[in-house]
């Protein structure tokens, strides 16, 4: 059989006051004696947390005191004004990608689309994702083999990409850039639904045609997704002689 308790009192030796008492006289002394040290560690918490949180903003606040102003980029002047595409000066040309493998490039060619159909005016949407020549294309134009997307034009002018958009558009100079481009209706295209791409008439869809004498073949008339530009609404093709 277990001893009955009783009261029991045990010297504990401490550095600071080697001759202090500790007495408990049951398991309820004991869970009152340690309750009372996680508060203390919770106080002590809360106020290094809150320090940090005032380091941490004065920081911020010195180093925003010492930041440059933010500079817009002129509305008369394109990031690179060389960089244009002749026969183009009647629309705004897009090279984007319809794509969600990147969320941060879908979401900014989202915006940027956005923008610019608010103007209702002509727009080229070049989607890379339906036409893998489109990249080609603008690598030919940039003279770059890496490249970012959205791509803008306006008016033949190579404007930039989604922070350029945003930019110009906050400080109400990207209207001015649009203006005198031909207005559009609103709505979208009956023929292709606002796609720009309609199915291949000659192979359907498939990229590939059959002859008795060669067998199958790939359709030149098309894209690889089987694919033409809608006749519709889509403008002609870019030169870039």
């Amino acid at each position: 059989m277990w001893r009955p308790w009783g009261k029991s009192t045990a010297r504990i030796h401490h550095k600071s006051s080697p001759s202090t008492l500790f007495s408990c006289s049951s398991f309820k002394d004991i869970e009152n004696l340690i309750s009372d040290e996680p508060t203390k560690l919770a106080a002590s918490k809360k106020a290094s947390v809150i320090f940090h949180r005032v380091k941490f903003a004065n920081s911020l606040l010195r180093a925003w005191s010492t930041r440059p102003a933010l500079t817009l980029p002129d509305a008369t002047t394109a990031p690179n004004p060389s960089i244009s595409i002749p026969g183009a000066e009647k629309r705004i040309v897009v090279y984007f990608t319809s794509l969600r493998v990147v969320r941060s490039t879908f979401e900014d060619c989202k915006t940027v689309r956005s923008i610019l159909r608010a103007f209702r005016v002509s727009i080229d949407e070049r989607d890379l994702a339906m036409d893998s020549s489109f990249l080609g294309e603008l690598q030919q134009i940039l003279g770059q083999r890496k490249l970012t997307l959205p791509r803008v034009f306006i008016g033949g002018r190579y404007v930039g990409g989604a922070d350029e958009v945003r930019t110009l558009h906050e400080a109400g100079e990207l209207k001015k850039l649009v203006e005198g481009l031909p207005v559009v209706e609103p709505g979208v295209c009956d023929v292709c639904g606002g796609y720009s791409f309609v199915l291949c008439d000659d192979c359907y869809g498939s990229h590939k045609l059959y002859s008795d004498k060669g067998g199958f073949k790939s359709c030149t008339t098309c894209n690889e997704n089987g694919l033409i530009r809608c006749p519709s609404c889509s403008s002609g093709p870019i030169s870039l002689i």
